[in-house]
């Protein structure tokens, strides 16, 4: 009889449930959408609920084609770096600060009245920034008081689901870790940093390894779900950590990039990796004793698909996508390396990783008669390619050996951008099946370890099948290093331009 393990991806736009058996073979996948309010001044917000329904609806239909008394245990990723506010009987008290909320830049300027960026940098392995947890908790204490006091528990999205399965008010050190008020060396609430905030330590929900069952479903749960009463729940981690285990980066010098509409390179790693200009940061790993230092640019894949549907689709009206991206590929492979000495710059939000710079903008240099559409493509993922490399060398320069490196996210359909990639990075660039599925399969092997179903990371071998290795060729490298220096160039030259672009468009509002 087949035993199965069930994950839950929270991601932004909605819950993807996948369903796999123990030996690694993928079952059945359902995907429930959601919705995003955008609220005020930079406010972005999701409702707790929908993530509960979606959760219902989705394990209801995969668990309809099996004995759901088959599932050994319930797993999750999910989107990290937010903030839900419960009261002591786990209901939400108002819609969750997700991710993207940027409101909390106030509270930002306090902390850093009251604490170094060196020293915060090096408690929390992040920097001070309103994209994370804390910041957004202090946005609440200032904002609507009275829901903050009213307010037992914050938690991440997959740590709702797990209270709402379980009675429970966990987190996993991977999510703790996106909150800025967790210590990464001690692996445990920092106090310092809680009292920096003026916020309540106890707020904060108890820590876990992502692999420990943290309860079991109840019978109220069982009901509404489908699934049997004292199933197991393990606690998982945060998608962005679940996506390296599902690339098997669970063992020192293991990598994973990301070309999804953010674009980041992950490395795996026994300690933090602190870089003096904090271009990076830092996770706690989902494999125990390991971390996962990481550079997330805002707009990697994001970048290519905005031009195709902004600029291609206007004038391409009615052709079918998949016929549209092959001819696509087709231009780009038709334009040479450099796109005929076109660069562009790939930051259309502004930039986290490797720049930090909310007023940084997109750029196309040195167009003329001669480029056509391929080149400004091909332009576009050379950009985001040389982007990702400023990243990979942080961790280079700091003595990261990077021994593998597995490429995911919906840019990896392009096999043009994964040779990019590979002559770029000067690394052999594999690509795995089922693209999509990552980070679902991260959750599904902790789970599964969680259970004792596989006895550790490094046994999860039937998980993965790679469809293609690209191996970089050296004479474009050299090309590329060369282009690098043009592209780093060209941003420096432009930081005074994107600064008086920021003030217009402050003097127009």
């Amino acid at each position: 009889m087949a035993k199965y393990i069930l994950a839950h991806d929270l991601g932004t736009s909605g819950n993807k449930a996948t369903l796999y058996d123990v030996s690694g073979r993928l079952v059945g996948s359902k995907t429930y959408h959601y919705g995003i309010s955008y609220v005020g001044d930079n406010g972005v917000e999701q409702d707790p609920e929908d993530w509960w329904t979606a959760v219902q609806k989705t394990t209801k239909a995969l668990t309809a084609k099996i004995d759901p008394k088959d599932i050994l245990a319930v797993s999750f990723s999910g989107q990290m770096m937010g903030c839900t506010f419960v009261d002591k009987r786990g209901r939400a008290l108002r819609p969750s600060m997700i991710w993207a909320d940027m409101r909390s830049t106030g509270e930002v300027k306090k902390i850093a009245t009251r604490i170094s960026d060196y020293d915060f940098y090096h408690v929390t392995g992040h920097r001070n920034s309103a994209s994370y947890g804390a910041q957004k908790l202090m946005w609440i204490k200032e904002h609507e008081p009275s829901v903050y006091r009213n307010t037992y528990k914050v938690l991440n999205a997959k740590d709702f689901i797990t209270l709402r399965l379980t009675g429970k008010f966990v987190t996993d050190y991977s999510d703790a870790s996106s909150t800025n008020v967790f210590d990464l060396n001690k692996f445990e609430w920092s106090s310092r940093l809680a009292d920096a905030m003026d916020l309540d330590l106890d707020k904060f929900p108890t820590l876990h390894a992502s692999t420990d069952v943290v309860g079991y479903v109840t019978k109220e749960a069982a009901n509404k779900t489908g699934l049997v009463a004292d199933t197991p729940v393990v606690c998982g981690g945060g998608d962005g950590v679940c996506a390296a285990v599902g690339t098997d980066s669970v063992r020192e010098g293991t990598a994973h990039c990301s070309l999804g509409t953010s674009s980041w390179v992950s490395v795996t790693t026994r300690k933090p990796v602190f870089d003096k200009d904090m271009k990076t940061f830092n996770w706690a790993h989902i494999v125990p004793g390991h971390i996962l230092p990481t550079g997330t640019m805002q707009s990697g894949g994001g970048a290519y698909a905005w031009f195709v549907e902004n600029v291609i689709k206007q004038v391409t009206p009615g052709v079918a996508d998949d016929v549209l991206y092959k001819m696509l590929e087709d231009k780009i492979q038709q334009s040479p390396i450099g796109a005929k000495g076109l660069i562009f710059l790939p930051y259309l939000m502004g930039e986290r990783s490797p720049r930090w710079n909310p007023d940084a903008r997109a750029s196309f240099i040195g167009l003329t008669m001669k480029h056509e559409f391929g080149d400004m493509l091909r332009s576009i993922q050379e950009g985001v390619a040389m982007n990702l490399n400023i990243i990979l060398q942080t961790f280079q320069n700091l003595n990261v050996d990077v021994q593998q490196m597995v490429a995911i996210g919906g840019g990896v359909r392009s096999a043009q951008w994964c040779q990019t990639l590979a002559n770029v990075f000067e690394t052999p660039i594999m690509t795995p099946k089922n693209l999509d599925l990552a980070t679902s399969k991260g959750a599904v092997i902790t789970g599964a370890v969680g259970v004792g179903a596989l006895p550790d990371f490094n046994s999860a071998s039937g998980f993965f099948q790679m469809d293609r290795t690209y191996t970089p060729d050296t004479r474009s490298a050299t090309k590329y290093q060369k282009l690098t220096t043009v592209f780093n160039q060209a941003y420096d030259q432009l930081i005074p331009v994107f600064d008086s672009l920021h003030n217009l468009d402050l003097e127009a509002h």
